[in-house]
């Protein structure tokens, strides 16, 4: 497969790739369609997964490249720690903008007003541009492999996070299709970041080593301040902690296979 893609436009490439990761937001949000009551239980596991997909994609499909691009040794990880922390401060400073808005904050919250919900969604959104560049990076030099295991990655995860984001607007009785429309337009996004990473990279190579740690510490910041804490709230919470590691190999492994 990686072969016959090769053949392809590497910058049309990481724009479907990140649009494919996307759009996943929605096929998440589809059981809104036949049930509202989704088990906090599912939703945790399946976020715990998702987290640990995208732990492994960061250290394997981002941070190794980025250190192994920027020369190796000192020089490439002294490359890839500006690049983390800038990344990761980046989205402390956006985080600020919106708070209290951590995934499913409002999913069981009775009193959660309109506003709060749509504060909530457009805090996602914003979430997901920085995925959307991680995947057109990953692209934006050439690695195919490295470009598909982050979009296969923030895909899984989106899932969930689609789901997350549609039932509190059918809690506050919204429609189905406008919440739906909502989960589903919060990862279009991804496809904007997608094709801006991959286009600065294919402008300016030099950048790829910072460009990778960058949208390696963005994710970690995600992953971290959004996706965990979620997962750790309730007494289900080994299970998340399990669906975690079970994510991490599971991707490391399909990483390396695909390597």
């Amino acid at each position: 497969m990686v072969e016959a893609l090769a053949n392809y436009n590497i910058i049309t490439l990481g724009l479907l790739a990140s649009l494919a990761a996307g759009l996943a937001t929605g096929v998440g949000a589809l059981p809104i369609f036949f049930t509202r009551k989704i088990p906090e239980k599912v939703l945790n596991v399946s976020l715990g997964f998702a987290a640990g997909v995208m732990l492994a994609a960061t250290s394997f499909s981002l941070i190794i490249p980025a250190i192994e691009k920027g020369g190796g040794g000192v020089a490439g990880a002294t490359i890839a720690l500006f690049g983390i922390l800038a990344g990761g401060g980046f989205l402390d400073i956006v985080d600020k903008f919106f708070p209290d808005t951590n995934l499913l904050a409002n999913s069981t919250n009775e009193e959660a007003n309109l506003r709060k919900v749509w504060l909530f969604a457009l805090a996602i959104t914003i979430h997901n541009f920085p995925e959307g560049l991680a995947v057109g990076v990953g692209f934006g030099d050439g690695d195919i492999v490295s470009g598909l295991s982050l979009a296969i990655a923030i895909g899984l995860q989106n899932i969930p996070e689609g789901l997350a984001i549609a039932l509190p607007f059918i809690h506050e009785k919204i429609r189905v299709w406008k919440a739906f429309g909502v989960a589903l337009a919060s990862g279009l996004v991804e496809p904007i970041g997608g094709l801006l990473g991959v286009g600065l990279v294919q402008v300016s190579r030099p950048l790829l080593p910072f460009a990778l740690s960058f949208a390696a510490g963005a994710m970690l910041f995600v992953i971290n301040n959004e996706i965990i804490p979620e997962t750790q709230k309730d007494n289900d919470s080994n299970l998340a902690t399990h669906a975690i590691l079970i994510g991490f190999v599971i991707m490391m492994f399909l990483d390396n296979i695909l390597g």
